[in-house]
């Protein structure tokens, strides 16, 4: 039966999936893609929000929770590195910092209380997912504190934080579209793998990206090594006859 909440959940993630996939066709920086960028955000989180919920109260299962969690913290963050100035950091980053530790933290804990348990299961799910996604959590929560050190993101590293962000809480929610709702789809169709097709087209997205992004910065702080040793070389006065 779809209760309200369950029907704002399958809707809000349709248009996420939808948005996400369309925004990362359309050239960075123009109107389209910056609109598809907000309809996917606003979607996504509710998206993950009444999937913490539903996870937590009503069906419970905490991986679910815990993905879910993590996906909004990865979209909130992604979404304030593409609105935020370069250098500086403030409240908001501190807190998702605590939030994504605590996130991470619980993820772990889980997977130890699954392993230990007579199935190696809590709530029917794998040790082993608990500690991938705890895992996942905390290695965001180290590019945080390495951001707080650096006092924020500088060039293109505020552009590559919201990219694999942004891309990273896609492809979550590819996974929970396929192969998490599998049973939605014949067999045969299953069998061919063509339901992989967008993961694999997101991964090589988000690698492309990364790798342009990477060499982007690189000829930055080249060029800005260029512009110091320029500066440096003052040119010897010349003696009077």
């Amino acid at each position: 039966m779809l209760t309200p909440l369950l029907l704002l959940h399958i809707s809000a993630a349709t248009v996420g999936l939808l948005s996400g996939y369309l925004s990362m066709g359309l050239r960075k920086g123009s109107g389209l893609h910056r609109a598809s960028g907000s309809v996917f955000f606003v979607s996504m989180l509710i998206m993950s929000s009444t999937a913490a919920v539903i996870a937590s109260v009503f069906k419970p299962i905490m991986l679910n929770v815990i993905v879910s969690l993590l996906t909004f913290y990865l979209v909130s963050t992604a979404w304030w590195a593409s609105r935020r100035k370069e250098g500086g950091t403030n409240a908001f980053d501190l807190g998702a910092l605590v939030f994504i530790l605590a996130v991470g933290v619980s993820g772990i804990a889980f997977g130890f209380e699954a392993a230990n348990s007579p199935t190696g299961r809590k709530d029917q799910m794998p040790a082993a997912l608990y500690f991938f996604f705890g895992t996942v959590a905390l290695l965001c929560a180290v590019t945080d504190v390495r951001m707080l050190v650096r006092k924020g993101l500088f060039g293109t590293q505020r552009i590559v934080r919201h990219l694999w962000r942004m891309s990273l809480a896609l492809l979550i929610a590819t996974l929970s579209f396929y192969p998490g709702q599998a049973k939605l789809f014949p067999k045969w169709l299953r069998e061919t793998n063509l339901l992989m097709t967008p993961h694999v087209l997101l991964i090589g997205a988000m690698i492309f990206w990364m790798v342009r992004m990477s060499a982007r910065k690189r000829a930055q702080r080249k060029q800005a090594m260029v512009n110091r040793l320029s500066l440096s070389v003052v040119p010897a006065p010349i003696a009077a006859d």
